[in-house]
């Protein structure tokens, strides 16, 4: 068994802090699902530590968890995503399928949610999430944990979403935003239709600016319509019951 010098185990455990991930360009991954998915995809995997080669006790000091996995990845952070470039994005959206569905995070803070919300994404078939500069970094230890190996999978894309939201409407995309003077969503047929998604932040929702640029607002009622309710859907879960109606077989 080769325990980890004290060097080793405060780079790994500064990996937990955002400034240490953006200089180093590394993050960490716990688990052996997510460990697996990261092997198979394009990531660079740099190092793999086990508790059965570094003990318990090391394995301790270097995870985020409060009950450290078997295994603990660092990894190397994608440099570029694909549509980084958004400026031509118009022309690439007029390519696609009819289906074709994105989704638009603005300012969601919560690592949690953002990292269930790619996971919604990875179920419902969404490959690029756009993302506003104040939105949640995406290599945050609870995001990743969160999305369950869809890191992985989908592209996230961090950027000026009033430019991003700008090129899907040159391309004809609808822009879809929930707002409580909305349209039900279940009184109109959603299924198998293209659009941007956006979803606003926990705690202002979908911030004026962007608001303005939204083409069609959808209202998420409760059930039944007139009944006393919690104020408001957590946004994880509004992103799930509206991509579900989006994928719905028509």
């Amino acid at each position: 068994m080769a325990a980890l010098s004290a060097n080793q185990i405060k780079f790994i455990r500064s990996l937990s802090r955002k400034k240490f991930r953006q200089e180093s360009g590394l993050f960490v991954a716990e688990g052996e699902k997510l460990v697996n998915e990261a092997l198979r995809s394009s990531y660079k995997v740099r190092d793999i530590y086990k508790t059965a080669d570094i003990g318990e006790a090391c394995m301790e000091r270097i995870s985020n968890l409060s009950t450290p996995s078997p295994v603990l990845a660092v990894i190397e952070q994608k440099k570029e995503e694909p549509l980084s470039d958004f400026r031509n994005l118009a022309d690439y959206l007029k390519q696609l399928p009819a289906d074709a569905l994105f989704l638009a995070l603005d300012g969601v803070r919560d690592p949690g949610n953002f990292g269930t919300i790619l996971r919604l994404a990875d179920w419902f078939g969404i490959d690029t999430i756009f993302a506003s500069p104040d939105t949640v970094e995406l290599y945050n230890p609870k995001t990743v944990q969160a999305t369950m190996g869809a890191i992985f999978r989908k592209s996230v894309v961090y950027g000026n979403l009033s430019e991003i939201i700008q090129q899907f409407i040159s391309a004809g995309y609808p822009v879809y935003g929930t707002f409580l003077d909305g349209e039900n969503i279940y009184e109109t047929d959603h299924a198998g239709k293209n659009g941007l998604i956006v979803m606003g932040s926990e705690s202002f929702g979908i911030s004026d600016e962007i608001k303005k640029q939204v083409t069609h607002k959808l209202f998420i009622p409760p059930y039944p319509t007139n009944a006393q309710s919690s104020e408001s859907l957590n946004v994880a879960i509004a992103t799930a019951v509206i991509c579900a109606e989006f994928r719905r077989s028509l």
